[in-house]
């Protein structure tokens, strides 16, 4: 059963392949570039140009590029992955994740001179994915440092935030996001296409919004860090900003600089979501997809998930029963091992499911799961079993958050390498 369910989840991926979906969605016919309602004349620009930012920065470049052809399009990608072979007309960079350094600060100064001085005939095609917030990136102030940023980072990654609570923050102290970018770019017409790593309902918390108005608001930022004890714990430069009161505001919706924008979503979780359910039901098994545990902590979605899947089986004795769902969950990191919580769901599920006959799978769909090599992992019944049979504690493994050595000796790690998309999490439990 685990090598099933691994085959689903990579089929998963094939399916949501940008090759597959940006031809279908973004259509170029006789000079008009159409994005399911939008329309837009490309006669008028005397450039087009384009920003792409994120873990699918360069096949969405490639894509967008091949779809505006014969036209050129011009402008810089900044990725998380080794840059690939030049593409024409293309600057590219590889900045740092989850974590900013000193390339991404480089790939935000170069894409803030690349946007300056625009026009009202310039197009600005904006690509962007998750993974941005830190890939390209620049403090909003010149005294913050390269240091204290990456530690502002390390700190919200770390500490049980949700992603719009990590982004509101991030947004308000870098000099691109929360809008930042599209206010370089004004007057230009601003394009953005995105995938979605994020709430279906929170568009702007990609790659923390640089092109998007900012619903959230400095006051947001003072509630997040005092509510999640925060505060002492900031770098000083960042610290500073929040007891003197002055964390400069972002753009907000009715701003003029987005009077010539507008936005799409190319992708995000739900399509996963309907394809990995639509290959499980290909397979006879009565399947439901459990959404509403999106951004609960971890052991409270695997009570709710696994209570469900064991509900599910008990209403259909004889019947293979699946449980599926999507989105990301809250782990804060409590030791210095490897793992993400993919690794740490599939851990804790292991736990719960020992000796059944069930099994499950996690795993990111941007092939990255937290510091470690691997997406996700499998488990089922006998693994807390096999692990003991090696010497191997589960409880201690995830007290160090270790938990992909722990699925790495049973080699039931899931490793795909990045995918160079990112829609956020799958999930799927199965009971036969």
């Amino acid at each position: 059963m685990k090598d099933q369910l691994r085959r689903l989840f990579l089929s998963t991926l094939e399916e949501l392949a940008l090759d597959r979906h940006m031809p279908q969605k973004v259509v170029c016919r006789d000079g008009v570039l159409q994005i399911g309602r939008d329309r837009i004349e490309l006669a008028p620009f005397k450039k087009i140009l384009a920003v792409a930012i994120g873990k699918a920065a360069f096949p969405m470049a490639r894509e967008m590029a091949g779809i505006v052809a014969p036209r050129v399009l011009s402008g810089i990608a900044v990725s998380s992955v080794p840059t690939p072979a030049a593409q024409r007309y293309f600057v590219t960079y590889q900045g740092g994740h989850p974590y900013p350094d000193q390339h991404s600060v480089y790939a935000a100064d170069v894409a803030l001179e690349f946007l300056s001085d625009l026009k009202a005939h310039h197009l600005v095609v904006y690509l962007i994915s998750g993974g941005g917030s830190a890939i390209c990136e620049k403090p909003v102030a010149d005294d913050i440092s390269l240091d204290d940023l990456r530690e502002f980072y390390r700190l919200l990654v770390t500490c049980g935030a949700d992603i719009v609570e990590m982004n509101v923050l991030r947004k308000h102290f870098s000099a691109i996001k929360g809008g930042r970018l599209a206010v370089q770019a004004h007057p230009a017409r601003q394009l953005t296409l995105y995938i979605s790593d994020v709430p279906p309902d929170k568009p702007s918390t990609v790659a923390s919004g640089p092109t998007l108005p900012d619903e959230s608001t400095v006051e947001d930022c003072y509630e997040i860090v005092e509510r999640r004890g925060l505060i002492e714990r900031l770098p000083t430069s960042i610290r500073a900003f929040f007891h003197e009161r002055r964390i400069p505001e972002t753009p907000k919706t009715g701003s003029e600089v987005f009077e010539r924008s507008s936005w799409h979503c190319l992708l995000d979780n739900q399509d996963g979501v309907d394809r990995l359910t639509t290959q499980v039901k290909s397979l006879g098994w009565e399947v439901e997809a459990v959404l509403s545990v999106d951004d609960w902590p971890l052991e409270q979605a695997v009570d709710h998930l696994v209570a469900k899947l064991e509900q599910n089986k008990l209403a259909n004795p004889g019947s293979t029963v699946a449980v599926l769902s999507g989105g990301e969950l809250s782990c804060p990191v409590t030791g210095d091992g490897w793992g993400g919580r993919n690794q740490a769901f599939v851990l804790e599920c292991a736990r719960r499911i020992d000796g059944k006959n069930i099994a499950v799978v996690s795993a990111g769909t941007d092939g990255v799961d937290g510091n470690s090599p691997a997406a996700g992992a499998v488990a089922d019944g006998s693994s807390l079993a096999r692990g003991r049979e090696l010497g191997m504690d589960a409880a201690d493994f995830q007290r160090r958050s270790d938990s992909y050595h722990f699925f790495q000796h049973l080699e039931d790690d899931l490793t795909t390498g990045p995918t160079g998309n990112n829609v956020r999490d799958l999930r799927l439990l199965v009971a036969w």
